[in-house]
């Protein structure tokens, strides 16, 4: 198979000078620049940079020109220059309480404190197209536009408050707190542990997830869960140094944090209480977050005594199956060449085909005597 792929090599140079002009096309029309994708496209720099495991903006978007839009294709670029990457530590845990938020939701308080944030959404759209939007530029950069204000004020998140009434399942850290599990350093066994399962999830496909978290709603699961809250805004990230000891700020980002309300009935040992999925993922990816917080909770039936008799309650099917670089690559490995691996297929169907024709003709008293 190599010794093909290397005879080819003139053709797959070739193929980078069409991936070029089919990348750039029609000359006539202005180039995207990175800076325009990034302000610009903003959701799919997100899908990028969580599927990527990588918060970079530009890079994302850089990513999404190279790959003419491909998501995965680009989540791959960012993959593959994270691990050129230097590690020099662990961030403290981020605190999303602090978060200074952009957009705030709840399904389950209308009265909520802090109010309901609508912010930036496609929600209340009429999904209708917007022709002016196809409408040439002037080519004036114009005014800025003034950056969208964060909002300040305390706003407890709804799991906090329910759980103020021993309505809400606790969440306390493992014996010790440990350092989260790395995925990305160390191999995987299961059963999988919450942290690794919220890790590969939040690197997941996003239609694979979302696929998976729909399942557990219809036909799969049974569950009805209500949004408890969504936010949307930026946090900052710091980090302990060790020559210094004490943490110091390395920038903000931007989260997508949803924590879902789910029924449960309790048992001998528990009163009945609501339980939560959770999801948390970069930028403005409500519908990423929303899936990963529907599959946390099928993920944890094992820990509430349930049966785990759907693909979503099965941690192995869900953390090998996410990725949707390596679910890719996979698949399209197929594309490569296969010629030895199909000539032996091919011959052995040609034998097995010329035995039986040769047994029916026995049986029917048609072979002739040169064949036997």
């Amino acid at each position: 198979m190599y010794v093909a792929v290397k005879g080819g090599e003139a053709a797959i140079l070739a193929t980078h000078d069409l991936v070029a002009e089919a990348r750039r096309g029609n000359e006539a029309v202005p180039e995207l620049t990175v800076a325009q994708i990034r302000e610009q496209q903003g959701l799919a720099c997100a899908r990028v940079m969580n599927e990527g495991s990588l918060y970079d903006l530009d890079l994302a978007a850089l990513a999404l020109k190279q790959a003419q839009g491909d998501a995965i294709e680009a989540a791959f670029l960012m993959r593959a220059y994270r691990t050129t990457l230097p590690r020099f530590g662990s961030s403290e845990p981020i605190d999303t309480a602090q978060m200074a938020i952009r957009r705030r939701i709840s399904a389950t308080y209308k009265d909520l404190p802090g109010g309901q944030v609508l912010g930036p959404t496609y929600d209340y759209t009429h999904r209708l197209f917007d022709f002016a939007l196809m409408d040439e530029a002037d080519g004036s950069a114009g005014e800025a536009r003034p950056a969208a204000t964060a909002l300040d004020a305390a706003m407890p998140r709804v799991p906090d408050i329910l759980g103020a009434e021993g309505l809400m399942e606790a969440e306390t850290p493992p014996q010790g707190d440990p350092r989260p599990f790395d995925l990305t350093r160390e191999p995987v066994s299961f059963p999988a542990d919450r942290d690794v399962r919220l890790q590969a999830m939040a690197r997941g496909d996003e239609g694979f997830l979302l696929g998976l978290g729909y399942s557990v709603q219809r036909g799969y699961g049974g569950n009805h869960p209500f949004v408890g809250e969504i936010r949307v805004g930026e946090v900052c990230v710091e980090f302990v140094p060790e020559e210094l000891g004490f943490s110091v700020d390395l920038g903000e980002i931007t989260l997508t944090e949803c924590q879902m309300v789910n029924q449960f009935q309790g048992s001998k040992d528990v009163a009945p209480q609501f339980t939560r999925g959770y999801g948390l993922s970069f930028g403005h990816s409500e519908r990423k977050a929303m899936s990963m917080s529907l599959v946390d909770r099928a993920l944890k039936c094992r820990e509430f005594g349930e049966a785990a008799n759907y693909p979503a309650q099965l941690d192995e099917f869900v953390l090998y199956h996410s990725d949707n670089v390596e679910a890719a690559g996979f698949v399209e490995h197929l594309k490569l060449p296969h010629y030895v691996d199909f000539q032996g297929e091919l011959e052995l169907i040609r034998r097995i085909t010329r035995e039986r024709e040769q047994r029916l003709a026995r049986e029917q008293g048609t072979l002739p005597e040169a064949a036997e």
